[in-house]
């Protein structure tokens, strides 16, 4: 029996499509199984690190930009995690975001230009 071209197309379609996807769940299940828990949460602002505050106490700090520091978001630390609990930016994106605990994780408040890091060292 022959196949018909159509067919060997529909089946090379799929086998890349499924070669892609086991490809892409692979590349995701070691990203998350390499995630290291952090230490540390660094707070940047418009570029410059302003502080850096440890993971394991737990916290709330107002950090303050603009000219005169009109522009403010509260950074809560609580059980190894960070998160943004309030902000007076117009797109509260970063309020939204998750809590973050494992190095690399960032949350970011683009219109007051801060930057939340977890870093894994003290430097």
């Amino acid at each position: 029996m022959k196949t018909s071209p159509k067919s060997n197309h529909l089946r090379n379609d799929l086998l890349l499509v499924g070669g892609l996807l086991a490809a892409v769940l692979i590349a995701f299940a070691v990203f998350k199984l390499t995630l290291k828990d952090g230490t540390f949460v660094a707070v940047s602002v418009d570029g410059v690190q302003t502080a850096k505050y440890p993971l394991s106490e737990d916290r709330e700090t107002v950090i303050t930009t603009g000219k005169n520091g009109e522009q403010t978001n509260v950074l809560v630390i609580e059980d190894g995690a960070a998160y943004v609990r309030r902000a007076d930016c117009p797109d509260k994106i970063c309020v939204g975001h998750r809590p973050i605990s494992r190095v690399g994780e960032t949350i970011v408040c683009l219109p007051h230009k801060v930057v939340i890091c977890v870093t894994g060292a003290a430097s």
